[in-house]
């Protein structure tokens, strides 16, 4: 746990008391910090009470004595309607932030990479952070992705942080200096949160605050978003002496990194191929790891360090990860793809798919997901989406109703051996929310997991769990 003890002196609220919001009352409590904290959720709170916490109703605050507050990001601090210990505190002039920026207060003498994006965040932090540690770097990975910044280990001055951030933790943070800024991509997203796609461009760009001399901003320029930000960043960029480095993919940038044909390259520099490593597949990790790379050169390691660390990484549970294999059927548990879009990339990365797919849907459905269903041998439908998405792909691709996950596999697992002449894969991609059937996407992609080992003639495939 990070030592907050030269946060003394202050005093703090908490709002929010689930993962990131325990661990600061856990924190500020060893440091011998003041505080009060709250949270909504009646249960939550005596779960919270269990280590002690000291709480304060909403309406019995004393603004005049608090330094900030320390909010949870998913709480709404702004839109749709922001929570009314926001509100207060705002009206008091209380400044807002999360334990993102404890951390950066409590380890100042570190180095931070920072790592945002629509997608691919947490490929990209954890690839960086087992690059680093591979090569012997004193490293910690967490914010977003695994544990939250104040769970992390305290680290000597040369120790780097590794952190996932999103659009609701960048909008709170104040002193937080990202020596690596990696900008992945941006797609439409959160906009309830942040009022349009403006607001949320917005919101992700302050990854760039504060950012100085010798220190690096890493920016794909795959999606007009984000070569409009590397446009108007890199010329601040430049006039502050800040590295600008551009990441491309299927085309050659001049002054920067790019991945086409399978091959990564470096200021037109051939670097190496990747294409064969099992653990990053399809186009999008292909931008994940030059990312990664871009940002580690940028830290001198050496290309031999790299490379290695790249071709060992093992994957992160539930993200295209391969689990098992029977013959020349792999099957994969991508249950972190709770949307079509997400699913879109596991599409993209395969052919010959016997695809799993439903549980809760989201808007649309997957019927922007016809552009790879030429891909698609048999689709297996589980869960509430079961007849919205026989509808949308009634015509279009051969499917089963199977109604659980455990029925859909069976079935998928008995085409799959049955029909393949040649490399096939069983799919969990679900382009869905799990909470029908399951407590989490985890939950689901463990159950996968353990199902798929099960199958006759399978065998164990995989690290990431």
């Amino acid at each position: 746990m990070i030592d907050l003890s030269v946060l003394r002196g202050s005093s703090y609220v908490v709002l929010g008391l689930a993962r990131s919001g325990l661990t600061t009352v856990r924190a500020l409590m060893a440091a011998g910090i003041d505080y009060v904290a709250w949270d909504d959720n009646a249960a939550v709170r005596e779960v919270a009470a269990r280590i002690g916490t000291r709480f304060a109703e909403p309406s019995t605050i004393d603004w005049t004595k608090a330094t900030a507050l320390v909010i949870s990001p998913g709480i709404p601090n702004r839109l749709p309607k922001p929570h009314p210990v926001a509100a207060a505190a705002r009206a008091a002039g209380v400044p807002l932030i999360c334990d993102v920026e404890l951390l950066a207060r409590a380890q100042p003498k570190n180095r931070f990479i920072g790592v945002t994006g629509t997608n691919g965040k947490s490929t990209t932090t954890a690839l960086i952070g087992h690059i680093l540690k591979s090569a012997g770097a004193s490293c910690e990975v967490g914010g977003n992705i695994g544990r939250g910044a104040l769970d992390l280990e305290p680290l000597g001055p040369h120790g780097i942080y590794v952190l996932e951030l999103s659009s609701y933790q960048l909008e709170l943070l104040q002193t937080f200096h990202a020596h690596v800024a990696v900008w992945l991509n941006i797609t439409p997203d959160h906009i309830d949160r942040h009022g349009d796609m403006a607001g949320y461009v917005e919101a992700k760009m302050h990854i760039f605050d504060r950012q100085d001399e010798r220190d690096c901003a890493v920016i794909g320029v795959d999606d007009d978003y984000s070569r409009t930000v590397f446009a108007q960043y890199g010329k601040l960029a430049r006039h502050r002496r800040i590295g600008v480095v551009p990441v491309a993919l299927d085309r050659l940038v001049a002054a920067g990194v790019s991945y086409h044909a399978g091959e990564l390259t470096d200021a037109d520099r051939y670097v190496a191929s990747f294409a064969d490593v099992p653990t990053l597949p399809g186009d999008h990790n292909a931008q994940n790891a030059a990312c990664a790379w871009a940002a580690c050169r940028w830290l001198r390691l050496s290309r031999e360090e790299i490379i290695r660390g790249i071709r060992s990484y093992p994957g992160l549970p539930h993200r295209q990860e391969q689990v098992a294999k029977a013959g020349e059927v792999v099957y994969v548990n991508d249950s972190k793809a709770t949307n079509a879009d997400a699913t879109a990339r596991a599409l993209s990365s395969y052919r010959d798919i016997y695809w799993i797919l439903g549980g809760q849907a989201k808007e649309g459905g997957v019927e922007s997901l016809e552009p790879w269903f030429d891909r698609i041998r048999h689709a297996f439908l589980i869960g509430e989406a079961t007849e919205l998405f026989a509808r949308q792909l009634d015509g279009k691709l051969p499917f089963d109703r199977c109604g659980d996950l455990q029925s859909a596999l069976d079935a998928a697992h008995a085409r799959a051996q049955a029909e393949a002449a040649g490399p096939a894969v069983v799919l969990l991609s679900p382009a869905c929310a799990s909470w029908d059937q399951w407590r989490s996407y985890e939950h689901r992609g463990d159950a996968f997991r353990e199902m798929a080992r099960a199958l006759p003639g399978a065998e164990r495939v995989g690290k990431a769990e």
